[in-house]
């Protein structure tokens, strides 16, 4: 047997280099790296040595770094991922809440933390986490409950198995989403003589399981059985390519599609069967229909509660619930008639099997009532004062293209543009299975890195911006152009809507309502212009308009900022979400807030 002899690190990265998609191009296209004294010595030497066969690419901050990769891979339909190393102690812990949304998004992303030395002859070293009664743990072990696979490599021999399974995790629709392999130092600076079989080019396939057949026949008779069907479009769609396999089969059938927050943009905003998007942050059309559909087709979604209104939404007394979906997990929630398989298999045998039948019509008058109250909502402003997010939105949609990406993560601007956005195909990139604050510039460079022709509009809130804007000085080093709408009003005025629409007082949300001296004056202009990028504030949706067509002709991010009122959001469409109410208060307004809550949970569905 032939063998090369490397260090681990070496290896890892030699091995990783060769990992092939269908189209011929490496699953993991590059390492983002901060490197530290857990990960300098051993990965940083292996990535320099390695140069462009896998490129090394410069973070600020972890977290956030890991969040471009993961927006990467969202954007290239999990079809390519990236990898992140960091150093041990912070720089390990600072990945775990990227680790987790990447988790609840089912997104690959291998990550690669630093760890204590597997010789233990220095210990305790810098930044490494004693457990007094385990010896066997560090700090990465906080990666094990947010992470698909979970490896600590303690010998160089252990990345013969530990590499490939990691791979198929990452490349497996079913189990897919972050794989950690924390790396201990000193055995990334060990030599092995590998064998040279195993540095062979490799072509990962997606796979496409097919269904079992009992379970699909279940689910056809459910479907034929239907009177007034609806399907409830998920990520899973565009992750398995089926967007005009769906478009196809509503319209054959005549079926009517809602919206996720991670399905919208499968099927273009315009055509007719598209009701928009559903749930808390639904419009009125698509809430509508699911409320009356005695059958509810859930095609790659894993029903969260946002979705669901809390299961209040599909309150039909004898609807049934058909979950299509690659993970017998999610297939299986909520009683639901599961059918385990790809969506686009799936669409493909329903609607063989379905022939020529047709549902009756649904109601196109919901639609157009829907979009003539949305034009109001989102048309420039005609009176004085600040504008609402919903008219900032209005101003960024008539600016979009077919090119345009919108993309946000937490605070307002996600329920306002998943309620109001008119996305063309793949026109929507939304991180919100876990809603996590700072993920948007971050995750706007991901986009523009794996979608270089795409315009990429950043959403973000002042709160959330000013939790993580590091990145916003990688995007000006790397040279990658994106517009950056950052709406200001003063705190976070989504959780202060949501407070007070629990029966509470406006209390540590907004700065008036908080602890403070001063009230901050934050230049978001200067900060932004400090770390090089194109910034102004503008007066009026006007401006702002002008401003969006004007950044296009820049080669660097740009970032306007605009002042908008902290009170309305979307202002219209919506659904009722579980969010607990205090069950004994002194204030009027809490006992009526409690009130309403519990009408409200009497009409939770919980199984089929």
């Amino acid at each position: 047997m032939t063998t090369i002899r490397l260090t681990a690190a070496q290896a890892m990265m030699r091995w990783l280099s060769v990992q092939m998609t269908e189209e011929g191009e490496r699953f993991i296209d590059g390492v983002w790296a901060i490197f530290g004294h857990g990960n300098v010595a051993g990965i940083g030497e292996a990535l320099q040595g390695i140069g462009d066969n896998l490129p090394t690419l410069r973070g600020q901050n972890e977290q956030t770094m890991a969040h471009a990769a993961i927006a990467y891979a969202k954007a290239k339909k999990r079809r390519r991922a990236m990898a992140v190393t960091s150093s041990i102690g912070p720089g390990a812990t600072n990945m775990v809440t990227a680790a987790a949304l990447a988790h609840v998004n089912r997104l690959p992303v291998l990550l690669i933390p630093g760890d204590v030395f597997a010789n233990r002859r220095p210990d305790p070293v810098l930044q490494q986490i004693e457990d007094f009664d385990d010896g066997t743990v560090s700090a990465n072990d906080c990666f094990r409950p947010v992470s698909r696979y979970f490896d600590r490599i303690q010998r160089p021999e252990q990345l013969l198995t530990a590499l490939p399974r990691a791979m198929q995790v990452m490349t497996d629709p079913a189990t897919c989403g972050p794989v950690t392999l924390a790396f201990c130092q000193d055995v990334q600076a060990e030599a092995y003589d590998w064998p040279e079989a195993f540095f062979a080019p490799k072509v990962w396939r997606i796979r496409r399981p097919e269904p079992d057949r009992h379970e699909l026949a279940e689910v056809i008779e459910v479907i034929r059985a239907a009177k007034a069907p609806v399907i409830v479009a998920g990520g899973g769609v565009i992750y398995s390519g089926a967007e005009a396999a769906l478009l196809e089969f509503a319209r054959k059938h005549r079926i009517a599609v809602v919206e996720t927050q991670a399905g919208k943009s499968a099927i273009d905003w315009q055509e007719g069967l598209n009701f928009g998007s559903v749930g808390v942050t639904g419009t009125d059309a698509a809430n509508a229909l699911c409320a009356r559909a005695d059958v509810v087709i859930g095609v790659g979604t894993r029903f969260q509660d946002f979705t669901t209104g809390s299961w209040s939404g599909f309150s039909n007394p004898n609807r049934r619930l058909i979950s299509i979906n690659v993970t017998g997990y999610d297939a299986g929630k909520h009683g639901a008639t599961g059918l385990v398989t790809d969506a686009l298999i799936a669409i493909e045998q329903i609607s063989a099997a379905l022939g020529d039948q047709i549902f009756p019509e649904p109601d196109a008058r919901l639609r157009d009532d829907w979009y003539a109250l949305s034009d109001r909502a989102m048309a420039a402003p005609n009176q004085a004062g600040l504008p609402s997010d919903a008219q900032v939105i209005g101003a960024v949609q008539r600016q979009a293209g077919p090119e345009t990406v919108v993309m946000c993560a937490a605070g307002t601007m996600p329920g306002a543009l998943h309620t109001l956005w008119r996305a063309a195909p793949g026109g929507y990139h939304m991180e919100y299975g876990y809603s996590c604050m700072g993920y948007e510039i971050a995750g706007a460079l991901g986009i523009k890195l794996a979608r270089p022709e795409a315009d990429v509009i950043c959403m973000v809130g002042d709160g959330s911006y000013m939790m993580a804007n590091s990145e916003l000085a990688t995007a000006v080093m790397l040279r990658q152009p994106f517009i950056t709408v950052l709406t200001d009003n003063r705190g976070y005025g989504c959780i202060n809507r949501l407070q007070q629409g629990c029966g509470g007082v406006a209390f540590n949300n907004l700065y008036a309502s908080s602890n403070v001296v001063d009230q901050p004056q934050i230049d978001f202009v200067a900060h932004a212009s400090a770390m090089g990028a194109h910034a102004e504030k503008v007066g009026s949706i006007g401006d702002l308009e002008a401003a969006i067509r004007a950044a296009r002709a820049r080669e660097i991010p740009s970032v306007i900022v605009i002042d908008t009122e902290a009170e309305t959001g979307a202002g219209i469409g919506g659904g009722w979400w579980d969010v607990a109410v205090p069950e004994v208060g002194e204030t009027e307004k809490l006992r009526a807030a409690r009130a309403e809550y519990e009408t409200r949970q009497a009409l939770q569905r919980l199984v089929n």
